[in-house]
């Protein structure tokens, strides 16, 4: 199964770093959050990963082109023209980088690739999220209830898409950004069967609005509450925890270590 990972963005609320490179290559511990992510998803066996690209997409292709230059050492002989690669150590990744364009939205960078998720079920996630959420569990809950879309819901402040759930989880009501309290909001972490394409217009389509809502006013929208650790990066505020957590080795994303 493939993972789509949305990495095309601006990153404006993080602009001190997202103007020299794009967010997902952000580091935490010496490596991109991107990295981190995709950490998660390979700790449970999905390796084929399928990222949206856009501003300054050049810098995660060169990442990923050059991956053993970050993951190994190696000689470099001038004179010669030559490298040597020691211990040369690689993930069992398969990756495939596709432009979706500088200014589109998140829905129809998911529209543009369609054709390399093809007629299948595929998971899909932001390029600035972590979380310890069991991969496993989530897909199995997909499977259990037969419809369209999961996403993962958890309780932090409300910047981000929030739902009313019934107690099965089924979604009732999907709505962006809100100034309440706290409630239950959409970490990422998601999982669509490939109909969900027929809900996305274009390039103009924010995922987050008209698909999934229109997916919830259908009852085609599940939620998989995660009640452990998750933590976007938009500020550097939000950076130096992420880091904070890295540096004292207890990460709790960091489940390949476990």
């Amino acid at each position: 199964m493939k993972v789509v990972i949305l990495a095309g963005g601006l990153g404006t609320r993080i602009s001190e770093e997202s103007h020299l490179k794009p967010k997902p290559m952000i580091e935490i511990g010496g490596m991109p959050i991107l990295w981190h992510i995709m950490k998660i998803y390979s700790h449970y066996g999905f390796n084929e990963f399928v990222i949206c690209l856009g501003y300054k997409q050049a810098m995660v292709k060169e990442f990923f082109s050059d991956y053993f230059l970050y993951a190994s050492d190696v000689t470099l002989d001038l004179a010669e023209n030559s490298m040597q690669v020691h211990d040369n150590y690689s993930e069992p990744w398969k990756v495939t980088l596709i432009n979706t364009g500088l200014n589109t939205m998140t829905g129809g960078r998911i529209k543009r690739i369609q054709k390399y998720v093809g007629n299948q079920t595929f998971m899909l996630t932001y390029g600035d999220g972590l979380c310890d959420v069991d991969i496993s569990k989530l897909l199995e809950f997909h499977k259990n209830h037969g419809k369209t879309g999961t996403i993962t819901a958890i309780s932090v402040d409300q910047r981000f898409g929030v739902m009313d759930l019934k107690k099965n989880g089924e979604v009732t009501e999907f709505a962006e950004k809100q100034d309440k309290e706290p409630s239950v909001v959409n970490g990422g972490y998601m999982v669509f069967e490939p109909e969900i394409f027929d809900y996305i217009k274009g390039d103009d389509t924010v995922f987050e609005k008209a698909p999934l809502q229109s997916l919830a006013s259908k009852g085609q929208l599940m939620a998989y509450q995660h009640r452990g650790f998750w933590q976007c990066m938009d500020t550097q505020r939000e950076k130096k925890k992420l880091e904070e957590l890295w540096a004292s080795g207890n990460a709790p994303w960091r489940v390949w270590d476990q």
